[in-house]
């Protein structure tokens, strides 16, 4: 017992010299030689945060590029497998919109300011384009657009291009839109302006006649506690030239009464008159029009197709099938007889138990 007594006796008296001496310097010092060299480097996770926005080639099932929230935009040329960030050096941070040209897969756009209009959500500074499939960008402009939702190309003047502005979400600001290129985004018009209230959520044209478009705005605010997501500005239009004229179609036969929130579009490329809408309203859903989009049916009201509509309305048409129709959300939805049902996926890799 004796020796265990005189053995905690050493430890307590080493352990309080230790202390001491440690007390009388606060700080440790070491010869700078031994750590000049050293740098940085990103050790993970190799991914850009949440992603808005992606985009595929045609005639490359491989290859595709993401824009993401917070880490610029990446591309895969393996499915998915790897991923590379494409864009440091030249931009990054936040995505709102990423296209590529189908008639020259080497010239994509890229918009900043992503358009999950989340609490968190982070601001952009305009637009980019690359003429050689991302290897490097020159800034196009439009600084001012804070949140860019949707960029579409046409399919046969990879110069002409449209993108949906939905500009600063603090407060009403004169940039939201729908604006147009002609000359590669050397320089811009504002084709399409409702209020200062609402941008401009998606925009589609008709895979068959890219003369023909339609553009859905948003009105829409973000507080720092509260979203607000509709108003009387939230509307559909359609052109038949090209974005040179517009029709207000938001009060066709078979929509659903104000106020709208967010709208998104999808015509079929197999049939053009079969065109869909997803309408976030007080009796939203899946609306279906079968004559060019002069008359409308609500389809499908299903919540799970429409919960959190300011981040996801989603929808997409089958390029084979004029029957078959996606909806993304926090499930993702197929349906095969035209929207009227739909069987809901898991859209997480991880098992359902």
């Amino acid at each position: 017992m004796k020796k265990y007594y005189l053995l905690s006796l050493l430890i307590l008296t080493f352990l309080t010299s230790f202390s001491q001496r440690r007390s009388s310097s606060n700080t440790l010092s070491f010869d700078e030689n031994l750590y000049n060299s050293i740098e940085y480097r990103l050790v993970g996770p190799f991914r850009g945060g949440r992603a808005g926005t992606v985009a595929g080639v045609i005639g490359n099932r491989n290859l595709y590029y993401m824009g993401t929230a917070g880490g610029g935009v990446w591309k895969t040329e393996d499915a998915g497998n790897s991923w590379e960030c494409i864009s440091d050096g030249y931009f990054g941070g936040s995505i709102g919109a990423v296209a590529v040209s189908e008639s020259d897969p080497n010239i994509i756009y890229v918009g900043e300011g992503e358009q999950t209009l989340r609490g968190n959500v982070s601001s952009g500074m305009g637009m980019w384009r690359s003429n050689d499939a991302g290897q490097t960008w020159n800034f196009i402009g439009l600084p001012k657009s804070e949140h860019i939702s949707r960029i579409r190309i046409h399919p046969n003047n990879p110069d002409e291009v449209y993108v949906g502005v939905i500009g600063n979400l603090w407060k009403p600001n004169e940039e939201r839109g729908l604006y147009k290129s002609t000359d590669g985004g050397k320089s811009w018009k504002k084709i399409l302006y409702v209020s200062d209230k609402a941008g401009v959520g998606d925009i589609i044209l008709d895979p068959n006649n890219s003369r023909i478009i339609y553009a859905a705005t948003w009105q829409m605010k973000r507080n720092g506690y509260r979203m607000d997501s509709g108003g009387p500005d939230s509307k559909v239009f359609r052109s038949y030239d090209g974005g040179d004229s517009w029709e207000d179609i938001s009060e066709f036969n078979g929509l659903p009464s104000f106020p709208w929130g967010i709208v998104g579009i999808a015509i079929s490329p197999v049939n053009s008159k079969r065109i869909w809408m997803m309408i976030e309203a007080d009796d939203g859903g899946l609306y279906r029009s079968d004559d060019g989009g002069n008359n409308w049916k609500k389809v499908n009201s299903n919540r799970a197709l429409r919960q959190r509509a300011w981040y996801y309305t989603r929808v997409y048409a089958d390029t084979q099938n004029e029957d078959k129709v996606y909806v993304l959300n926090v499930s993702y939805g197929v349906s095969t007889d035209g929207g009227n049902t739909f069987t809901l996926k898991k859209c997480s890799p991880r098992r359902s138990s």
